[in-house]
């Protein structure tokens, strides 16, 4: 047997036997295994592993959170992002923050985290049902509320430590939940269901249906009456009757809706493939945003007119809005 190389003895390399009478073995030096830079990358607050889920904000902090236990936070008046160190790997799949400044997260384990107004200091709380929830929110007392499959609708006053549930007994799964007052709120889900209260989530009830049972990735209402659904194909239903009927309004994008962001009268919609959606009149036309194949499903509106929304694969996307989108609204 021969050999070609002149890496020096100690060596790894890989090498290709070629059949014949003789066997030549063909190696080339390869460089010593270097972990420098994933460990550098390891360090960094933002990964291309991360798969974000939900934003929200209080007047000091915007935090994001994700798959795997990833939350990741940064003061308004900063564009430097740290990654909060919480004792789980389960995904958080929703966000809010709270009238008194706190934030609620909601992981796929039904699990609420309650973190502090800074997001630094966060504790676990388990939930009672047995039904997945999907979805959460912070009422304008400061209760956790929280919704999910068998139409289960389950609700704390004390900040986790004791629940009460209620379901309507459908088999359908709820995947937003927003309250617009304190006695009035709406969630809306599977085959096209769409639930009110009027007394503070003492009683819910179906207040309609949306058309061909279609399944809301997304829902924002902005009273009782006016409000807006989104999902696959980048349908958005819009009603103005408190879902008593529902005009699809015009897209142009047939990329799926996961998400609404909101600031005053200002809306947009986010979806698949980076797309950002403005509300103008009653159409939805694509703002310019980076053409990458990864969704975005949630964001928040920021004082200096710029989005912030985040999405798969560590995507952060800062998008202004432009200034005669505005002036549109006027």
């Amino acid at each position: 047997m021969q050999y070609a190389s002149g890496c020096p003895r100690g060596t790894l390399f890989p090498s290709v036997a070629l059949a014949g009478l003789s066997t030549l073995v063909l190696t080339g030096c390869e460089a010593p295994l270097n972990l420098d830079a994933v460990h550098q990358q390891s360090q960094h607050a933002i990964q291309r592993t991360d798969f974000y889920q939900s934003v929200a904000n209080n007047d000091n902090v915007i935090v994001v959170a994700g798959n795997t236990g990833v939350l990741l936070t940064r003061p308004h008046d900063s564009e430097h992002w740290q990654r909060v160190a919480v004792p789980t790997h389960d995904s958080f799949i929703d966000l809010d923050s709270c009238p008194d400044g706190s934030f609620i997260a909601l992981t796929f384990s039904n699990q609420i985290w309650h973190g502090d107004a800074n997001a630094r200091h966060w504790s676990s709380h388990d939930l009672p049902s047995p039904e997945q929830m999907m979805t959460l929110t912070c009422a304008p007392d400061n209760a956790w509320w929280t919704a999910g499959s068998f139409t289960t609708i389950q609700h704390s006053a004390d900040q986790g430590t004791s629940w009460q549930e209620a379901s309507l007994q459908e088999d359908a799964i709820l995947t937003n939940l927003q309250f617009l007052d304190a006695d009035h709120a709406i969630a809306t889900g599977e085959y096209g269901l769409l639930l009110k209260t009027e007394d503070g989530g003492e009683n819910w009830d179906i207040a309609g249906y949306l058309p061909d049972e279609f399944y809301p990735h997304a829902s924002h209402f902005r009273s009782a009456e006016d409000g807006w659904v989104g999902g696959l194909n980048g349908f958005i239903y819009h009603t103005n009757d408190g879902g008593q009927s529902w005009t699809r309004q015009s897209t142009d994008t047939s990329a799926p809706i996961f998400g609404f962001v909101t600031r005053e009268q200002e809306l947009l919609a986010l979806g698949d493939n980076s797309t950002v959606l403005q509300l103008r009149g009653n159409q939805w036309l694509s703002l310019n945003t980076p053409n990458q194949p990864l969704y975005l499903r949630g964001g928040v509106l920021l004082e200096n007119r710029q989005l912030l929304a985040a999405g798969g694969r560590g995507l952060l996307l800062n998008l202004d809005i432009p200034t005669a989108v505005l002036a549109s609204k006027k």
